[in-house]
């Protein structure tokens, strides 16, 4: 499988996929700067742990299609030539948004259109990361969402789209990208 992680510059998309390889290597003093270029993360996905008291009351979770995944960052600056990076076809779609930058979030909103209205893309599952959910001064999720015409998109397109908050600091949403990533 073809994954591929895309956002606006300065979304987040680098700590997300830090968090992901290594959870505890991310904390409040942990920063990175935009990328330029591309990067490859390669993530273990961690295995299943299922609570004994939940045994009798929760069915067990689907078996997962894989345990180790790798994708490919596109940075920020990189992100008008996204199309460039679909010569082979891609199967899953991460697409970071900074929830605490009001003005990329309507920016944002433009690039995730055109990547959903883009022909090879048409089978893609998407992954919307609502990112930087612990800072003060961020959306909540129905503000971002309204911002992002998210209704609107829905009625529009073909591809299925996951939603997930996610802040690397305090591994909100963290559980929900994985689970997404191994299916």
């Amino acid at each position: 499988m073809s994954y591929l992680c895309l956002g606006p510059i300065s979304a987040g998309k680098t700590l997300l996929l830090t968090c992901l390889q290594n959870p505890d290597s991310v904390n409040f003093t942990s920063h990175s700067v935009p990328s330029v270029g591309t990067n490859l993360f390669t993530i273990k996905i961690p295995p299943v742990v299922i609570d004994e008291k939940d045994i009798n009351v929760k069915p067990p979770p689907p078996p997962r299609k894989r345990d180790l995944v790798q994708v490919r960052e596109v940075g920020g600056c990189l992100a008008p030539i996204w199309r460039d990076y679909l010569n082979r076809p891609v199967d899953k779609v991460i697409y970071v948004v900074d929830t605490s930058n009001l003005c990329q979030i309507s920016a944002a909103g433009v690039l995730l259109y055109s990547m959903l209205a883009e022909p090879r893309l048409q089978k893609a599952k998407f992954l919307l990361v609502l990112s930087k959910m612990d800072l003060a001064y961020r959306q909540m999720r129905n503000e971002a969402l309204l911002m992002l015409q998210m209704e609107k998109f829905r009625k529009q397109i073909a591809q299925d789209i996951t939603i997930v908050q996610f802040s690397a600091i305090n591994k909100e949403g963290i559980d929900e990208i994985y689970e997404w990533l191994a299916t």
